[in-house]
């Protein structure tokens, strides 16, 4: 798992546009980290009220804070600002397009924290920034596999090099369903609840296949066979016959792998030749979406024997 320091330059650089943000003051500080993945309007501290401020969030003023300042004696107002701007503060967002004054502006500069304006209406950017920055501080990794998405399953399918994972892709992908990721998937924790895999931006939409070389899938296949991201609902495991000891023939027992602290259903299939291993992740990945609506046709079975054993017999 990889934990990545949100700096305001990087939050800058990835949301200037979506976000409208244009920076006034403060480029020195750019450097400086976010340490919160949320928003914070410091409308108590601005009025004197210091003992519960968030300084370590990005704050924003709207129009409530910018007129009580306006509001305030300018000595009143500077001793207001270098108690603001006596915490590391990351940066600090005017929303509505509000112009900063420039006592506040000359403060800024001198503590170095970045100032932007943002045209967006102050709930408005809230909510939207505090979104970039939950995705920004999310927890990310890596997995060792190729993610294809499988009747509205996300399935990485895993196994050593040449147990035949490409062809199982490529198979799944002339079905009509989308690659996610070749080889090595990324995946992220959201919402602390849910997995996400994805591919690098700079090998999306290309595959390797040993022999043939790198193809592009969406101009081969066509872009409906590429997906973005999508939901990590199942692993795949494909191992040689000759290594899988125990095989649960029926299925009663559900293994789980953790991926980033988040268990996700998991299944072993031997190979061996002559197995349709792409129709056998295909059902797979169907067994798993029965599952997780509740039903277990192992268990239905393994129910109905049991109560076939226990009538008497006539």
């Amino acid at each position: 798992m990889q934990s990545t320091a949100v700096t305001v330059e990087r939050f800058y650089t990835a949301h200037a546009s979506g976000l409208e943000l244009h920076l006034v003051a403060g480029a020195s500080g750019l450097k400086r980290a976010i340490k919160e993945p949320t928003v914070n309007r410091p409308g108590l501290v601005l009025s004197g009220f210091t003992r519960y401020f968030a300084y370590k969030r990005l704050q924003v003023i709207g129009n409530a804070e910018a007129y009580f300042l306006k509001s305030l004696p300018e000595a009143d107002r500077l001793k207001r600002y270098e108690t603001f701007f006596s915490y590391r503060l990351p940066c600090v967002v005017f929303s509505r397009g509000l112009q900063p004054e420039k006592l506040f502006l000359k403060a800024a500069e001198q503590a170095r924290v970045p100032i932007f304006r943002c045209p967006l209406v102050t709930m408005k950017f809230i909510n939207l920034a505090t979104l970039a920055l939950e995705m920004m501080f999310a927890p990310r990794g890596t997995e060792m596999g190729s993610m294809v998405d499988v009747l509205g399953m996300g399935v990485i399918i895993r196994g050593e090099s040449g147990i035949g994972k490409s062809e199982s892709v490529l198979a799944l992908i002339e079905r009509g369903y989308s690659l996610v990721a070749d080889d090595i998937t990324k995946v992220t924790l959201v919402d602390g609840r849910e997995v996400v895999g994805t591919s690098a931006e700079v090998t999306r939409d290309h595959m390797e296949v040993r022999g043939i070389g790198i193809i592009n899938v969406a101009a081969m296949f066509g872009v409906k066979c590429i997906r973005h991201e999508k939901r990590v609902d199942l692993i795949v495991t494909l191992k040689s016959w000759n290594e899988v000891q125990d095989v649960d023939r029926l299925g009663m027992e559900q293994e789980f792998v953790k991926i980033l602290g988040i268990d996700i259903p998991h299944i072993t299939i031997p190979v061996r030749p002559g197995r349709d291993l792409a129709r056998l992740i295909e059902v797979a990945a169907f067994q798993a979406k029965l599952k997780a609506t509740g039903y277990n046709p192992a268990k239905e079975l393994n129910d109905r024997l049991i109560a076939k054993m226990g009538s008497p017999q006539l």
